[in-house]
Order: C-alpha cells, then sequence, then structure tokens
C-alpha cells in the first residue's frame, strides 16, 4: 500500500514538474508578438485553451483551409477546370475558365486536336476569351514589392504554367557583374544592372537586389548580389498573362505548322457565327486540385478556385469580391459557421487585408475533422513528411514527426499554423494558432546554432500537446 501511495505521489509530482502553462510559451516570443491560441480535445470534447481567440488577426496561408472547405461542400466532386477551343466561320476561339495548372503541352495537345479536326489553316483571328472572371488580377492588400515572384502571380482565366516563368542570376567570384539566364522559349524579357558584390560591401551599402517589372512581361534586376558559387534561382510573376498566353500561342501554331491568317485577339468575335468545339482540355478534378493547392500552399489555386465559386455561386463573372462573397454563404448555408465578422479579400490569404480569429479557424478545422468524407483533413501537410510541414524546424523530428496535420501560414510578421495533433494517448486534439507581430530585432546575437523563437515556441507547444501537459496556468 504504501508503495502503491509513493508511486501514485511520484507519478503526480511528475506530472506537475512536467506542467507547460501557456503564459511560460508565449514569454518565449519576441516582445511585442502576439499569440491567439484555441485547442481543443476531440476524446473528452473539451475546450484546452482559449486565449485571445475570438481578435481578428491576419490568417496568412491558413486560410486556405476555409477556400478548400467551401470548395468541397459546393463544387462536385468531378469538378474540372476546362479549357475549349471553338471554331467560329473564319475563326478559332480559345475559350478559358481559369485553369490554375494548364501548361505549354496542354496548349500543344490543343493545336494537335485542333488539327486532327481539319483547321490547319485559320483564315480568320484566334480569339482568347477570359470572360468568365473580371475585376483586379491581384487582390487588395497584395504588397506591391512582391508582385514580381510567382507565389503573387496575378489571378487571371488565361493563365498558363502557373502565370510563372523560371530563370536565374550568377554572380561569380571575381567579377562586378552580374548576368541572367531565362530559357529562350519563354517570351519575356529579363535584364540586370545588379552588380556582383562581397556580402561585407552589400551589408556597408545597404544595396539589396531589387526586381522592376513593366506590363509587357519585361523584367529588370538592379542593386546589389553577393558573390555565389552556384546561380540564384530566380521566379518572375508574368505581369501580362494575355500578351504571355498570346506570344506563347503564336510559337506554338507555327510550331504545329497552323497557319493564321487574322490577328490573336483578346475577347469574343462580334460575328454570330456558330460554334463547334473542335478541342478540349480539362484539369485534374477538384479533390487533386485540393490537395495540391493545401501541400504546397499554391496561391493561384486558392485564388482561381475563388473567383470561380463567385462565378459558380452567382452565375456572374468570377472575382474577387463576389468569390469571398460566395465562400461566406456557402459556409453559413452548408457549414453552419457564421464568418460574418471575418475579413476575407481573397481565397490564398495573401492580402494583408484578411483577417480571421483562431475561434473561426477552429470552427472550420471542427468541420473538417467531424466530416472526414469531405478529405479535406487528409489533404492537410504531415509534418516531416510532406508539403510545408515537411521541413518546418520546429515539428519535422521526433517525436512530433508524422503526428501534426495542419496547414501552415506566413506573412511578414505572421507565424500560423491551423490543425490536428494526435497525441501520446491516442487523443486527437484539435489546435489554431496565430503568432502576429513577430519580429525578431536585427541586433539579435543568437547564436547560429540556436533555433529562432518562433521555432523553439512552436516545437514546446506541440511537445506540451503531445504529451498531454499544456496548461492555461
Amino acid at each position: 500500500m504504501v508503495r502503491c501511495c509513493l508511486l501514485i505521489l511520484s507519478l503526480c509530482l511528475s506530472f506537475r514538474a512536467s506542467a507547460v502553462p501557456v503564459n511560460t510559451l508565449e514569454a518565449m516570443l519576441p516582445a511585442g508578438s502576439q499569440l491567439a491560441l484555441s485547442v481543443y480535445n476531440i476524446d473528452s470534447k473539451q475546450q484546452m485553451v482559449a486565449l485571445d481567440d475570438q481578435i481578428l488577426l491576419p490568417p496568412a496561408s491558413t486560410q486556405k483551409v476555409v477556400t478548400a472547405l467551401a470548395s468541397a461542400l459546393y463544387l462536385p466532386k468531378d469538378f474540372t477546370f476546362t479549357t475549349h477551343a471553338y471554331r467560329s466561320g473564319k475563326d478559332v476561339i480559345f475559350s478559358f475558365s481559369g485553369d490554375p495548372t494548364l501548361t505549354r503541352k496542354n496548349i500543344q495537345s490543343l493545336l494537335k486536336d485542333i488539327k486532327t479536326a481539319g483547321v490547319t489553316r485559320i483564315n480568320g483571328d484566334v480569339w482568347l476569351d477570359g470572360s468568365i472572371f473580371t475585376g483586379y488580377e491581384r487582390a487588395v492588400g497584395w504588397p506591391w514589392d512582391i508582385l514580381g515572384v510567382c507565389y503573387s502571380a496575378p489571378s487571371t482565366s488565361i493563365a498558363l504554367e502557373r502565370n510563372c516563368v523560371q530563370g536565374s542570376i550568377y554572380s561569380e567570384k571575381g567579377k562586378t557583374t552580374t548576368r541572367v539566364f531565362v530559357p529562350e522559349h519563354q517570351p519575356i524579357s529579363v535584364t540586370t544592372d545588379a552588380l556582383a558584390v562581397t556580402k561585407d560591401e552589400m551589408k556597408t551599402t545597404h544595396c539589396d537586389l531589387e526586381l522592376h517589372y513593366e506590363n509587357n512581361n519585361s523584367y529588370k534586376l538592379t542593386g546589389c548580389l553577393p558573390h555565389r558559387s552556384k546561380p540564384l534561382p530566380l521566379k518572375f510573376a508574368v505581369q501580362n498573362p494575355e500578351k504571355y498566353m498570346r506570344d506563347v500561342l503564336s510559337a506554338e501554331l507555327k510550331k504545329a505548322r497552323i497557319g493564321l491568317t487574322g490577328q490573336i485577339r483578346i475577347g469574343n468575335p462580334i460575328s454570330n457565327a456558330p460554334k463547334q468545339r473542335i478541342a478540349t482540355h480539362t484539369s485534374a478534378p477538384r479533390d487533386i486540385l485540393l490537395k495540391k493547392m493545401l501541400k504546397r500552399s499554391d496561391n493561384l489555386i486558392a485564388d482561381n478556385l475563388l473567383k470561380t465559386l463567385g462565378h459558380q455561386y452567382f452565375n456572374q463573372p468570377g472575382s474577387f469580391s463576389n468569390g469571398a462573397a460566395a465562400v461566406k454563404a456557402i459556409m453559413q448555408e452548408r457549414a453552419n459557421i457564421d464568418l460574418t465578422h471575418a475579413v476575407i479579400v481573397d481565397g490564398s490569404g495573401l492580402s494583408r487585408n484578411n483577417r480571421m480569429s483562431a475561434k473561426q479557424l477552429m470552427d472550420v478545422i471542427h468541420y473538417t475533422y467531424s466530416h472526414q468524407d469531405l478529405g479535406v483533413l487528409a489533404m492537410l501537410p504531415v509534418s516531416g513528411v510532406d508539403g510545408t510541414l515537411k521541413y518546418r524546424s520546429s515539428v519535422r523530428n521526433a517525436p512530433l514527426k508524422q503526428r501534426l496535420k495542419a496547414k501552415s501560414g506566413s506573412l511578414y510578421g505572421s507565424y500560423n499554423l491551423a490543425g490536428v495533433i494526435r497525441n501520446d494517448k491516442g487523443q486527437d486534439v484539435l489546435v489554431v494558432q496565430l503568432v502576429t507581430n513577430y519580429h525578431i530585432p536585427k541586433t539579435d546575437e543568437r547564436p547560429a546554432t540556436l533555433a529562432s523563437p518562433i521555432t523553439q515556441f512552436e516545437r514546446e507547444l506541440y511537445q506540451a500537446l503531445l504529451t498531454s501537459s499544456l496548461t492555461t496556468r
């Protein structure tokens, strides 16, 4: 009996000693940071933590879970983006639906089918019809300084190769000038005036690499780049997707030996000539698109799905505005989730204007858990395994590896996660973490071997959830 009591006392003391109060974790973040945290135990049906979970904060890419759920609730499972080619009198019309995965090879296949249909010469014009979307190609609140890079590629109905072109810049040791490389088949222009310098020169002169761009898909690099043994990969967001498609299609028509008497134009012909469909390309179905969006955090898929929801829900050309309204309506009508007070500007979470609370995101995560037949929960990245959590330092290694399924989200000063972790008792615990106003002073002299504060915070938080040792005191 005495041994039994001593054992129980030892276990109690051990539990108390290993208890991790939330405020201790919060203190690990830099001064000025703000934390909203919602934790819910599925098995005990207990709200374990609700720290500032009603405050509206930037959700960043965790907002893609909202877009994914709305899409899964409203779009049929066999939904695909379609690109059609029609013959209309002397003209050929390409009708685009906003397929964010359309590639140059898909265009080549369409042209092959067009030729098989008997079209070896187009005696009129080629029309590019993107009327299914309208309004801004970039949402309100997208920062101007990132519009030249691919994760901020414009959301357009006429899209090709993810509206992104890859290249590279060389800054070899012993040289003072840089040079750029872009594949010859890419119809964009890139020049550089950037200097190749040492790291010390770059630091003392406060000279950074800058990207400038024009609407004609021309780009110029200026500033400085430190010497590198390997080229720096670059990803240029296509600034004028219509021109890009027109230029690519012109080249591919010549390659396919399909003659063109007229021009490649944007819009629809005025003629009322009947249309005959002669070729079609379909994207992957809904769930494959959603999985790619969530695993890779693909902004273009998310934003084009949002506009598609606006188009289908309101039966009008899709836009950021009606897409956001459609998402709120769908969530209310089909999931009974009230997002009235959320600020939804896009589908990707890229806009700095988006605002959601940890409570609202918890409602969404809880619904995906309770309705796993929709498949959204299974699409989330897995810690240390795939997607944006494969290399996330805080959760990639044991004991957290494979234990967390979550969507990450990062913006300047924001580090977020929303998902589910299975603890050591075999219980599923839902968690939403929103960290904002996170900034490390430039004077920080932390050793290179010491993890950043956000990494330390997340590691301790999720290990505490894993071992059921998180407490509110």
